[in-house]
């Protein structure tokens, strides 16, 4: 599968990284029969749910609980122990000294209502993704980035105790702020024929 976007290429360190192709590919994706019947499924829902959202009562507090419940939930896949509940009771009592998984929750939060107001004057853009990222790490527990809001320096992995043993081992520094041009440059194309949601 990994062939069909990149491929696995030896480091000068001895591990091989995966390098992502240029993209898009010269062979612009097409949807398989089968995708595009579920991107025509997830667009009846996304339409079905904003008719659900014209009903709400109060669509601020609805949005505030599902940052909440996104914040949590994402954090857990950190390690994050916390719950949704956890951070509303902090955010009620900002005095009071926060555990550090409530407090990288509450980072996320922070960074996810950034976004969002930042989004009206900054379109999706790496510059965008780099703000984003330094008003996460701000304090964050779980940060081991020295750089918050900059693209990595050194290389990381997936698994396994060094990139030479990892089960994954992303593109190398120099390779990350091509590929993330490449997105930036895909995101904001002229082609309008390209599926919205994929």
């Amino acid at each position: 599968m990994w062939e069909k976007v990149g491929h696995l290429v030896q480091q000068p360190q001895g591990y091989k990284a995966f390098i992502p192709l240029p993209f898009p590919p010269q062979k612009f994706l097409t949807l398989a029969p089968n995708l595009e019947r579920l991107h025509a499924e997830a667009m009846r829902l996304v339409g079905k749910l904003d008719g659900i959202s014209q009903l709400l009562p109060d669509k601020d507090f609805f949005l505030l609980m599902f940052f909440r419940k996104e914040a949590a939930s994402s954090s857990q896949i950190e390690g994050t122990q916390a719950t949704m509940v956890d951070a509303i009771e902090a955010e009620m009592h900002p005095k009071v000294a926060l555990e550090g998984d409530v407090n990288d929750i509450i980072c996320y939060i922070r960074a996810l209502n950034y976004g969002i107001k930042r989004f009206d004057t900054l379109p999706l853009s790496v510059r965008f993704l780099r703000e984003i990222h330094d008003q996460l790490m701000q304090g964050a527990r779980t940060s081991h980035y020295p750089y918050p809001g900059d693209i990595r320096y050194t290389q990381n992995w997936i698994g396994g105790t060094s990139p030479s043993n990892a089960k994954f081992v992303p593109p190398p520094p120099h390779e990350v702020s091509r590929a993330l041009g490449d997105l930036e440059k895909f995101i904001h194309r002229k082609d309008d024929d390209f599926p919205p949601l994929i």
